[in-house]
């Protein structure tokens, strides 16, 4: 009985994190016939529409109060569900199929870039072996970006408003996690429902605004249809499991054993390009292979220390208890 959490907790975030790997796969398809804003807003849409339903059935109508909390709720969502879809999306579109690879590499660097966030908010700088371990993964991430090739450096003008794009929405979406924290006595659902009803609200506005001004070219009713199935699969699985299964499966874990998971989103990109036709080069696979262990090797010295806090407090509770009255 004790292991069926973690059992259970497994099997949600490696759900969530296969379905975070096949997304960038099966958006690459989708790109080529839908505009990345459109795409981005359509696949929100409908999550928001299923998000709203299971609120309003779980919690009442009650739970769609702002609690005079909109600005927060408003700036949370647009990080999330605007930044980050958007910005992701539309820098893997203008790269091509190697920005397919590059935005799954972004997603593992998501804790990393969490740990420097925080420094920044705390002003308390990271343990050393979290600089060496953002060094191996950013040395990762260019081998994979560049392909090991000094060429890419001729035409890096080309690919670096693209890359800052995807990072640009990583960032986003790890502004939007931490936060969940200032939302602590909601329920994950409430905080879910209520940011991707208002980021999407925000992802019409700009869409609006672009097909007006016609600098966004609005997709004709065939070119929706044409990726009628890609899109179901975006809404479905990384749009909606993904999102609930991942929360359920770090609750269940803790974050410092679920983040681990989320390595397996590059070998879920890698896998499914290859079976696209796509030629994965070694230094693709070198590079996310150093990214994985960077992260891993991050991971074990945080366990190692979070070990010495616990053996230093319960040898300070047991020298106390000692103390004769």
């Amino acid at each position: 009985m004790k292991n069926k959490p973690i059992i259970t907790g497994s099997i949600l975030c490696m759900i969530a994190s296969v379905s975070w790997g096949a997304m960038f796969p099966v958006a690459h398809i989708a790109l080529q016939q839908i505009d990345p804003f459109y795409f981005s807003f359509l696949r929100y849409f409908f999550v928001t529409v299923i998000l709203c339903g299971l609120l309003w059935i779980k919690e009442g109508f009650s739970a769609f109060r702002l609690e005079g909390r909109g600005k927060a709720l408003v700036f949370f969502g647009t990080m999330a569900f605007t930044v980050y879809n958007m910005g992701v999306f539309l820098g893997q579109h203008l790269m091509g199929e190697a920005g397919t690879i590059a935005a799954s590499i972004m997603e593992v660097l998501m804790p990393m870039i969490s740990i420097l966030l925080l420094s920044v908010t705390t002003k308390k700088l990271p343990p050393s072996y979290t600089w060496t371990s953002i060094a191996i993964a950013l040395v990762g991430a260019l081998l994979v970006i560049t392909k090991g090739s000094l060429a890419f450096f001729a035409t890096a003008s080309e690919q670096v408003f693209p890359l800052l794009l995807i990072f640009a929405g990583v960032v986003g979406w790890v502004v939007y996690s931490l936060g969940g924290g200032h939302f602590s006595n909601w329920s994950t659902l409430r905080y879910s429902t209520l940011t991707c009803l208002l980021g999407t609200a925000v992802s019409f506005v700009i869409i609006t605004i672009g097909s007006l001004f016609q600098w966004i070219p609005v997709p004709s009713w065939e070119s929706m249809m044409s990726v009628k199935y890609e899109m179901a699969f975006m809404v479905l699985f990384p749009g909606l499991a993904a999102l609930l299964s991942w929360n359920a499966g770090i609750k269940a874990l803790t974050p410092l054993n679920g983040i681990l998971f989320i390595n397996l989103v590059p070998i879920t990109t890698l896998i499914l390009m290859s079976f696209q036709g796509y030629e994965i080069s070694m230094f693709e696979c070198y590079g996310t292979l150093l990214v994985i262990f960077a992260l891993i090797r991050n991971n074990h010295f945080q366990r190692k220390q979070l070990g010495h806090r616990v053996a230093a407090r319960e040898k300070g509770k047991r020298s106390i208890s000692s103390i004769p009255s």
